[in-house]
């Protein structure tokens, strides 16, 4: 028995010592074949050098720029946080109460769209607010009694907030006809990024002369109304508010001793509050509180012309007591509800949303609509304001950017193998990177942004590694080569490879390994599950589309670029030392 044990343990380790040598060996073996193979497919281009380096170059070149043009761009990845802001129009002069109501009828859809109990919470604010309320009107603004300002957050699950805005905006198309939407920025991130407009899509018409302006902002809108990815497309100031023109008899007033600002004091009392002309402040001795005082008339009571006409007006402390429809006549006019002023000169603002991600293509777009508006009236100017400008600059930047780190990497490379063509090989695999990221871009429905572009820079870098990576190997086997050594044996029974034959299979597993362990790590943020991953996926995205035409270029085409620009010719040390310089093997 004890024999047996012995036997066992004896027999154990060698059996698994066996399995662990064939497991090894099936592993090595499978590998080399495929190595062997990668080897055979490069030898079918030799002697094409140029042609495989010409043809890689122009279609990599030709896919960047045709991606390019058909790729949306945008400043940041739109992101879904649940939350919307929508501004409700009424017709301009629509009283406080109607506003009020259409209000709720709003709340009441968005309740209906999203499911009952999906809308988390929600904040009106209606009319305009007081200066005595407590709100900063940079971060909340409304023009007149006839908006509201709804901010609305849904419940995580729920529907997308775009698919919630578009059936907002069909739902009140029904149930509230000549009402208008305007759905802004809920998050601050997408109102920082707006700079101070409302919406994605802000134009100024500037005019000194408003009457010119408002037809030139008339014209342009429906130039802008055949662009049918533009929504909630509308003059955004109030321009034609109903208003009275009160006409003082100035002869009459004068027998009855009644001047101007006795009749506009009285009028401004009835009609708003005596805030605004007698400020009155009463002192709470008790608190120490000061409280502001005011009269003015119910608003249910001053509802009509023969109101207005019988608000009396004194004539002084003991005179009698008159009546506006003694001292003045008036009428029915249309004012604007605001003035708008960029550099003291009156401006005209015109709004829109963007349905699509592709908001470069949309500004080009109102750009060409803005230019088509032919010569303007002197004095008169078009700006096209929001994140148009800043796009427009944070791409330049970062494609200028990107242009620099190519030059200096090529410069870099130059100085570290003392050669241009080889420097030049090195960076022929930048169009090829660009080119994938672009394409998985296009693929999955990303745009070009911040994170795409940050994306393709880093797989630029890791490309210029594997490429290096390459080079290094293959300069070293052009070094041996001239030099007089013997090459190592290739497993190709033809004889010995030429290096940037053997260089490649000498790198085609640390390149494997780098670019497939980058993959990997990179493919949960592409896939965008988390919250708020959809800010970064374009990252992820660009990163693994340029790396898998980086592995590809590196492995398959840079070494027929290498062996055409630099690895036919002799190696010719650089060292400025005689004593370096080895002599040259004769052939």
């Amino acid at each position: 028995m004890v024999a047996s044990f012995l036997l066992s343990q004896s027999f154990v380790p060698v059996v698994s010592n066996w399995m662990l040598k064939h497991r090894m060996e099936v592993k090595a073996s499978f590998f080399d074949r495929w190595k062997e193979r990668y080897i055979r497919a490069g030898q079918n281009f030799h002697g094409r050098f140029a042609l495989v380096t010409m043809l890689f170059i122009v279609i990599a070149l030709g896919v960047v720029a045709a991606l390019f043009r058909i790729t949306g761009t945008q400043l940041f990845p739109d992101t879904d946080s649940g939350q919307t802001q929508v501004r409700l129009r009424l017709p301009v002069g629509t009283r406080f109460e109607r506003t009020e109501d259409a209000t709720r009828r709003l709340l009441v859809l968005a309740d209906s769209i999203a499911g009952k109990g999906n809308v988390e919470i929600t904040s009106a604010f209606i009319g305009t607010q007081p200066s005595s309320y407590p709100v900063n009107y940079i971060h909340l603004w409304t023009g007149g009694p006839n908006e509201s300002v709804t901010k609305i957050k849904l419940r995580q699950g729920t529907i997308p907030i775009s698919v919630f805005r578009e059936r907002m905006r069909m739902a009140v198309s029904r149930a509230m006809p000549g009402v208008k939407l305007s759905f802004e920025p809920g998050d601050i991130v997408e109102q920082v990024l707006n700079l101070g407009s409302n919406n994605p899509v802000e134009i100024a018409v500037v005019n000194r002369n408003l009457e010119q302006g408002k037809k030139t902002a008339q014209a342009l809108l429906q130039k802008l109304s055949a662009i049918l990815d533009l929504r909630d497309l509308q003059i955004a100031t109030p321009l034609d508010y109903p208003a009275i023109k009160i006409d003082i008899d100035r002869v009459r007033a004068g027998q009855l001793g009644i001047a101007g600002d006795q009749v506009a004091r009285s009028t401004v009392a009835a009609t708003s509050s005596t805030r605004f002309t007698y400020p009155s402040y009463w002192l709470d001795r008790a608190t120490g509180t000061a409280y502001q005082m005011q009269v003015q008339y119910p608003a249910y009571q001053m509802n009509g012309t023969a109101q207005l006409e019988a608000v009396p007006v004194s004539s002084g402390e003991n005179g009698p007591v008159h009546y506006l429809g003694e001292v003045a006549t008036w009428k029915h006019i249309v004012v604007p509800g605001e003035y708008d002023r960029l550099n003291q000169q009156r401006y005209i603002t015109i709004t829109a949303n963007i349905a699509q991600k592709d908001r470069g293509a949309i500004y080009d777009k109102v750009r060409k609509a803005i230019a088509s508006m032919g010569k303007l009236p002197n004095g008169a100017r078009i700006l096209l304001r929001g994140q148009s400008d800043l796009l427009d600059q944070t791409l330049t930047s970062l494609q200028f950017g990107l242009s620099i780190a190519v030059v200096v990497i090529f410069l870099a490379m130059a100085v570290y193998f003392q050669s241009f063509r080889v420097a030049a090989a090195i960076l022929s695999v930048i169009p090829a990177v660009v080119a994938g990221s672009l394409f998985l871009l296009f693929v999955s429905g990303h745009t070009l942004n911040i994170q795409s572009y940050m994306g393709a820079i880093m797989a630029v870098g890791v490309a210029i590694a594997n490429a290096v990576l390459y080079i290094s190997q293959a300069e070293v086997l052009r070094k041996r080569r001239t030099m007089g050594h013997d090459a190592v044996p290739a497993p190709d029974p033809a004889g010995s490879l030429s290096p940037h034959l053997e260089a490649a299979g000498h790198r085609l597993r640390p390149i494997l390994m780098t670019s497939v362990a980058m993959i990997a790590g990179m493919i949960p943020m592409a896939l965008g599950l988390s919250e708020g991953g959809d800010l970064t996926a374009p990252l992820g995205v660009a990163v693994i589309g340029g790396l898998l035409f980086s592995a590809l270029s590196v492995l398959f085409f840079l070494p027929h670029i290498y062996q055409w620009l630099s690895g036919r010719k002799e190696y010719r040390p650089v060292s400025l030392y005689p004593d370096d310089v080895q002599p040259k093997a004769k052939v």
